[in-house]
């Protein structure tokens, strides 16, 4: 177990907004407690998602933690503050600890995880009023949906904040995706980002085995998106690419950006494979997880 480092602080609940500085070494430790996170609360309950909440954990302390703009106190409305929505609910892990963590709400509350009467269920829900959540997701495919709703809200409003969703790839297999990607462009909902998990997983298998989705950036170029690529698990390639997405923003075409992830990021055993898309560790799982996923001072709830 490595010892406390004096010059890392702990890694505990904050207030952050699209003025937060974090560096990738101090982001790279959030996200390695994000994932100490979601090993314990899937394995308190044996069951959950693991595979694509390890894997996008980079992405989620990134948006919270250095390029959005938002407020903890959360004002469902979200006017003058940048918006996130997760469309494959199935990964709340990541999104519960990256919420708890950024001072949504208690990060005790995460041991609740999936139990009987939690705010914090399976898949995000809006009905016991958890901080952070603005719609229930999980049915698959609708989120795109739903971003381009709050983005031209937004430029109703004259807000000129941005909107963020996230899908996985397995999830472009919906054909609403496909109807939302060519009324985006259409209606030039320029304050809109998505991003594509791009893992090649999926619960039955690869996506290239289960439903070929064939070249990603020529289908949404054809739609008329402007299309960037990133590594998903390398925070020095992610932020720069999150940030450019941002000057792009407010030209006429909406963003997408393709991420390419390893599923089970961060512990070996999970890395790469299907069968931890919604399989929890045991015991002893769970203990080699917790000795990859070090962080200079733990702050486990």
């Amino acid at each position: 177990m490595s010892q406390p480092s004096a010059s890392t602080s702990p890694v505990t609940s904050e207030t952050h907004s699209a003025s937060a500085t974090k560096t990738p070494a101090e982001l790279k430790q959030i996200a390695a407690q994000v994932r100490r996170d979601i090993v314990r609360m899937v394995h308190g309950v044996s069951s959950g998602h693991p595979g694509g909440s390890l894997g996008c954990a980079d992405l989620l302390v990134a948006l919270y933690f250095r390029v959005m703009k938002h407020d903890p106190a959360f004002a469902m409305n979200g006017e003058g503050e940048d918006l996130f929505f997760l469309s494959n609910g199935h990964i709340s892990p990541v999104w519960y600890s990256v919420l708890a963590r950024s001072g949504y709400f208690p990060v005790s509350e995460l041991g609740t995880f999936r139990k009987l009467n939690s705010r914090v269920q399976g898949h995000p829900a809006t009905e016991e009023g958890l901080p952070g959540i603005r719609i229930a997701s999980g049915s698959l495919g609708q989120g795109l949906s739903v971003a381009i709703g709050a983005a031209q809200a937004k430029k109703l409003n004259g807000d000129d904040r941005q909107v963020y969703v996230l899908m996985g790839d397995g999830e472009l297999e919906e054909g609403q995706v496909w109807e939302a990607a060519m009324y985006a462009p259409h209606h030039k909902v320029d304050n809109l980002i998505a991003l594509v998990d791009r893992n090649g997983q999926q619960i039955d298998g690869p996506t290239d085995a289960i439903m070929n989705l064939g070249n990603l950036r020529a289908k949404f170029e054809a739609f008329g998106w402007k299309v960037l690529e990133t590594d998903g698990n390398d925070l020095e390639k992610l932020v720069p690419t999150l940030e450019e997405a941002r000057q792009l923003s407010g030209q006429g075409l909406p963003i997408m950006i393709l991420m390419d992830t390893q599923m089970g990021y961060g512990v070996d055993y999970m890395m790469g494979s299907h069968k931890w898309h919604g399989t929890a560790p045991n015991d002893e799982q769970l203990e080699l997880a917790l000795q990859q996923l070090l962080v200079d001072q733990q702050s486990d709830y």
